[in-house]
């Protein structure tokens, strides 16, 4: 993160730094690009593209489906690694989308071969799937009949089944939001996933997810978290409480709560999450 004074302004060694980065960056071309600290990128405004394997796509599907928990049709995204064919068979990740994301961007966001990648790693293939749960972070919406948890704990077993997925053997992935609702979801409905993995979860001191942590106990949980990441803090004190330690609990330094951050974390919480499916 870039240094600052204490009123808040950016501090002139940062200025410094910052300059002397991107003049690397200007000099050196698209490698000198490649090579600047994302910290540099960040500071001056440009983006960064996010990782995605080099990996060819198995079969992708985005179908629109009716869900009675949501009272809505949804976007249902399945992806198969690519040599498997339907994924007949396969057991399941189900993915929890954070806030900004919905099911029609996982194919842009590399999933389908962020999965073939995995496999070729040596990761046991399985099939990732998830669905639109809007913004209610994965939780029943007090004021209507929109329940995203019970659609993907009711709805989604059978939209798969009948895809002909093996899905008595399922875990969660997800991000931001969705991080936290794969957390949520696993102290509400106690093994329904054998494991779960949540980058950069939207937890804050209060949550219901804190007065519950005791039912996530033995479950093979991953967290990912960058500390420059808002919910880094509310993520330590989480950690903190869990009545028995993550299998997987990474901070990087410096990281904030992007998509590159997570796509270059994708990999490693798709061979742990095979490992326990």
């Amino acid at each position: 993160m870039t240094p600052t004074d204490s009123s808040g302004a950016v501090s002139r060694r940062g200025l410094i730094i910052g300059a002397a980065g991107v003049g690397g960056v200007v000099a050196a071309g698209a490698a000198g690009y490649a090579l600047a600290p994302v910290r540099v990128k960040r500071f001056f405004g440009i983006r960064p593209d996010f990782f995605v394997p080099d990996a060819p796509e198995g079969q992708v599907r985005l179908e629109t489906v009716w869900s009675k928990a949501r009272g809505m049709d949804v976007d249902l995204f399945t992806a198969v690694p690519d040599g498997y064919g339907d994924g007949a068979g396969l057991p399941v990740v189900v993915i929890l989308h954070g806030g900004s994301a919905r099911a029609e961007g996982f194919q842009e966001f590399g999933f389908g071969r962020f999965l073939t990648q995995a496999v070729l790693d040596g990761a046991q293939p399985f099939v990732l799937a998830g669905a639109d749960g809007g913004l209610l972070r994965w939780e029943p919406d007090p004021a209507s009949s929109d329940d995203p948890q019970a659609m993907v704990v009711r709805e989604m077993p059978r939209w798969l089944s009948e895809r002909g997925f093996d899905v008595d053997r399922r875990a969660l992935w997800g991000w931001s939001m969705g991080g936290y609702g794969c957390l949520r979801l696993a102290e509400t409905q106690p093994g329904w996933a054998s494991a779960v993995a949540a980058f950069s979860p939207a937890v804050n001191a209060g949550d219901a997810v804190f007065a519950d942590v005791d039912r996530l106990a033995d479950l093979p949980l991953g967290l990912w978290c960058g500390t420059d990441d808002g919910f880094y803090p509310a993520v330590q004190d989480l950690v903190s409480a869990l009545p028995t330690e993550p299998v997987v609990v990474e901070y990087t330094e410096g990281e904030a709560h992007t998509r590159t951050f997570w796509s270059d974390q994708t990999l490693e919480a798709f061979a742990f999450l095979a490992a326990h499916l």
